[in-house]
């Protein structure tokens, strides 16, 4: 009999907790010896069976990598996507990883910049001489390098803004009323966080009502943001500009820092879509092979109770996977708390109940899948493995940033919605599901005529 001291608690319990997989394996291979030459102990059975609630009740809180604060921690968690791109896509086309890298190089260099940029833009053409105007009355503390561009298209296919006037610290912007739509299109395409000014030719008429007209058409961040101007009289540019003096003597070591912080997260964020899409793709083939992996540890389990070891032992590699995927620095045991706080969803929203109806239909019309015993319930826990694996990675996307104090209330507000999302999207390859659940019954069942036909041993 193990002694229950405090110090088996306090030296013993954490060892068994950490080489738990090891312990996994051994009870997996307990219950195939069981299973085909004898029963063990009932003693060694429940044992079995309480280890696996016991591994898949940790109640550990993940712990996180906050979104950083900084240009200089922008710049190491860019370089980090960089290293993640290598590693999971180490074939990849070298030109997309040069480019990527160059790109980064481009922002590192900034930081030794001491210059302000400023863009002038709009569909209206900006002239030399009304550059001239702007530069004259509205001063910088900081040197400045303009931009002067050709007027904007009318149309455009992605109503994007190019990559130099998207990393400018200001950008001045040159309205002819009335306000077209496609001044609105590039108006809203605009890089979230990047300061705009609006110079709007003066209309004839009343120039009160026809700016008050504007500013309701705006978006509501640019509505105070917006100044009328004469730019054919040279004597009434001074008090035109003057509201944009103000902005442009505010102009700073500030703004500058703001700039190369907001362009890092725009690459970082553009770089994490399609780092996520990599990992998406590469899980797809994993999911593929844990499911299958799964199914057949439910039926060869001799005792229904030893289902929850299987999948704690097969979900585990599943999970020590996808955590490599992720980058995430969570532990086995944490990873294990949160699928299992999603399976715990998918019985409460009833997925389990649902799918179980469509698989009951497919093991009945089936003739070889009754030489499998509990084949619906070993294809349950394939497609519970699919919707909980499809869950867990969208929470892991989605705390990517998420401060330590906040992920465990993340998780117990996001797990209905990821369930019921992941359920979902399941849905709509349920066909493909039941088609791969087929051949899995056939190949099992074939395996199992020929265990039993006495000339094959």
């Amino acid at each position: 009999m193990i002694p229950s001291s405090p110090l088996f608690t306090a030296g013993l319990l954490p060892q068994l907790r950490r080489y738990w997989p090891l312990a996994a394996g051994l009870g997996g291979g307990a219950i195939l010896l069981e299973s085909s030459h004898g029963a063990l102990s009932s003693v060694i059975s429940l044992s079995a069976a309480a280890a696996g609630f016991w591994l898949l009740s940790g109640r550990l809180r993940p712990s996180g990598r906050a979104l950083p604060t900084s240009v200089e921690g922008w710049l190491e968690r860019c370089q980090s996507v960089l290293d993640s791109f290598e590693r999971l896509e180490p074939d990849a086309d070298p030109l997309e990883q040069q480019q990527r890298q160059a790109q980064l190089e481009q922002l590192r260099q900034r930081l030794g910049e001491s210059h302000l940029q400023v863009a002038l833009v709009g569909r209206c053409a900006w002239t030399e001489d009304q550059e001239a105007q702007l530069l004259q009355h509205c001063r910088s503390p900081l040197p400045l390098r303009v931009l002067r561009s050709e007027p904007l298209p009318p149309s455009s296919a992605l109503w994007q803004w190019p990559d130099a006037f998207r990393r400018c610290d200001l950008i001045v912007y040159r309205l002819c009323l009335p306000l077209s739509a496609a001044d609105l299109r590039w108006l809203e395409a605009l890089p979230k966080g990047q300061q705009v000014l609006l110079l709007v030719d003066r209309p004839e008429g009343d120039v009160s009502l026809a700016m008050q007209q504007l500013q309701q058409q705006l978006p509501e961040c640019l509505r105070q943001q917006c100044w009328p101007w004469s730019p054919e009289l040279n004597e009434a540019c001074g008090a035109d500009l003057q509201p944009l003096a103000q902005a442009f003597a505010a102009l700073g070591p500030q703004r500058l820092r703001l700039t190369q912080q907001r362009c890092l997260e725009e690459l970082h964020a553009s770089w994490q879509l399609a780092l996520e899409t990599l990992r998406r793709r590469q899980w797809q083939q994993l999911i593929q092979r844990t499911q299958w992996t799964v199914a057949a540890g439910v039926v060869v389990a001799p005792v229904p109770s030893l289902d929850l070891l299987v999948l704690a032992a097969a979900n585990g590699l599943m999970l020590q996977e996808m955590a490599r995927l992720w980058d995430s620095p969570w532990s086995l045991e944490q990873l294990q708390a949160a699928a299992l706080h999603l399976a715990k969803a998918c019985l409460a929203l009833g997925v389990v109940e649902w799918s179980s109806q469509g698989l009951a239909a497919l093991v009945k019309l089936h003739g070889a899948t009754w030489l499998v015993g509990g084949a619906l319930q070993a294809l349950s826990a394939a497609y519970l493995t699919r919707v909980v694996g499809r869950a867990m990675a969208d929470y892991m996307a989605l705390a990517v940033g998420v401060p330590e104090a906040e992920l465990e209330l993340l998780l117990q507000q996001q797990a209905p919605l990821l369930v019921a999302r992941a359920a979902e999207e399941e849905k709509l390859d349920w066909a493909g599901f039941l088609q791969q659940a087929q051949q899995w019954l056939q190949q099992s069942g074939a395996a199992g005529a020929l265990k039993a036909s006495p000339s094959a041993a």
